[in-house]
Order: C-alpha cells, then sequence, then structure tokens
C-alpha cells in the first residue's frame, strides 16, 4: 500500500469497524478475519498498549502477545466482542463484505489491495524500521523464517554496490 496514512484515514470515514481492523491488522500484524474479529476485551492488557492471544487464538498455535497504538478506545467487559458489544463475534465474512462495500465505494483504492495488504505494509515497515528478519518473524508470528520473507517481496532493495560487498 502506497499510502497507507491516506488510505486508513479514507477507511476511518466510511466504516470505524472496518479502520479498526486494519489498523490493527498493519500496527499489530494480527490476521484480520479470525485473530482480529474475534478479538475481546479481555486479550487487552488493563491499559489497552498489549493484546494477549493464547495459542489457541492464533494461527500458529503459539501464544502472541502484541503491542498497540494508541487508539482512544474504551475498555469494556472482559468477555464482550471489541466490535459487536457482545459475547458473540460478527460472521466470518462479516470485514471481507464491508472491505467489498468500501472498494465499490472507493473505486481509487489501489488494484488488488485487501485487508490482508495492510499485514504485508506492516510487516515491510517493521523491516526497514529494524533490519531485522528475526524481529519480522517474532512480530508476524511465523514459525518459519521463509514465510516471513514472502512479506517482504514488494520491498524494493537497493542496487549493491561494490563497497557493500566482503573484502579481502
Amino acid at each position: 500500500i502506497e499510502n497507507v496514512k491516506g488510505l486508513l484515514e479514507t477507511i476511518k470515514r466510511f466504516n470505524y469497524d472496518l479502520y479498526l481492523c486494519c489498523v490493527l491488522t498493519y500496527c499489530c500484524l494480527l490476521r484480520p478475519h479470525q485473530e482480529i474479529r474475534l478479538l475481546k476485551w479481555g486479550d487487552f492488557s488493563e491499559d489497552l498498549r498489549h493484546i494477549s492471544l493464547s495459542g489457541n487464538k492464533v494461527k500458529s498455535k503459539r501464544n502472541r502477545v502484541v503491542p498497540v497504538p494508541k487508539l482512544g478506545l474504551v475498555k469494556s467487559d472482559n468477555n464482550l466482542n471489541i466490535f459487536t458489544g457482545r459475547i458473540q463475534p460478527y460472521n466470518r465474512s462479516y470485514f471481507s463484505t464491508l472491505w467489498k462495500r468500501f472498494k465499490k465505494a472507493n473505486p481509487s483504492v489501489e488494484q488488488g489491495v485487501t485487508i490482508h495488504s495492510f499485514r504485508h505494509s506492516g510487516a515491510i515497515e517493521i523491516f526497514k524500521r529494524t533490519g531485522s528478519l528475526t524481529k519480522l518473524q517474532k512480530a508476524m508470528g511465523h514459525s518459519s523464517l521463509n514465510v516471513s520473507l514472502t512479506y517482504l517481496r514488494g520491498l524494493e532493495v537497493a542496487e549493491l554496490k561494490e563497497e557493500d560487498m566482503p573484502m579481502v
């Protein structure tokens, strides 16, 4: 995604649930259709600065703790879903349907961009900031470094120069 901030602002004006899903996908690198859709307030720390997901809620089956940006969220009952305000979450296609409606209303959105694209863009941003593949792997919750590397396919790597190469 070329302009993440601009796209998020447009999404926020369209639908706050979709915006929150996309922000959490980008900033926390959570998977939108399972990990985010099923979030309960009890998954957040008291200060709303971290999300802790047990292995049964995560694709990798490993516990994950991720930092959360300040979003102005107000914590509710631990058992309630953060989107519905009820125990029951939205159905599996909720965010997909919202995204289709958003794209229809905003045809200028880049071709091929999906909610999951925010996860890819977040991964690239982490790698750009840290330069560490192991940090990226941990942040993504991947068991294999090869899987994490697939998220960097959109990253443009600068041309190597002679002075970048090892010397004897």
